[in-house]
């Protein structure tokens, strides 16, 4: 071996066709390899992109919907507290009717009470005037010593007794 052949420093043709081989294949690579994968990469960048897109119009849109939710709510509130207003005038509206009503009906009760009353007293008095008269006939009858038996002549002796009586308690009181 020579010392020529020996220094490391000079290349040799096996490292020429060493780095003509990897040339070769750098070439390839290059031309063939690397842009399909390059194109993989962008198209996954794009897809990455369009997902974020995507995603963030999805929160916009689920914000939105979460507000107008929140704006449908406050809406059914109040107005389920219009409702129970509405109805709780009308509750008082028919307590109120109610109670009128039966007051109403108190007061015809107690006027027909009272007419009912007034009723049963006038009979009471007639079947009293009645029977007043037929014992003060009788009794007259026996003081006189005749019969009284006529009817025109007892309605006579009766009416001017109880009118006696009433002037008597009249003047009494």
């Amino acid at each position: 071996m020579t010392p020529l052949s020996s220094n490391f420093l000079v290349p040799n043709g096996t490292f020429i066709i060493e780095l003509i081989a990897f040339i070769l294949i750098l070439v390839v690579l290059a031309k063939f390899v690397i842009p399909p994968i390059n194109k993989a990469m962008e198209a996954r960048q794009e897809a990455i992109r369009k997902e974020f897109a995507e995603l963030d119009e999805a929160k916009a849109d689920a914000n939105s919907a979460k507000d107008e939710f929140e704006a449908q709510i406050a809406d059914a509130r109040k107005e389920a507290a219009r409702i129970r207003e509405e109805a709780r005038e009308q509750g008082a509206a028919i307590i109120a009717e109610m109670r009128e009503q039966a007051q109403a009906e108190s007061t015809r009760i107690v006027e027909h009470g009272k007419t009912q009353i007034e009723a049963e007293r006038q009979q009471a008095i007639a079947s009293l005037r009645s029977e007043a008269g037929n014992l003060a006939t009788g009794l007259a009858g026996r003081i006189v010593g005749e019969s009284l038996d006529d009817e025109a002549r007892q309605s006579r002796v009766v009416e001017r007794f109880l009118a006696e009586l009433e002037s008597d308690t009249a003047g009494a009181s």
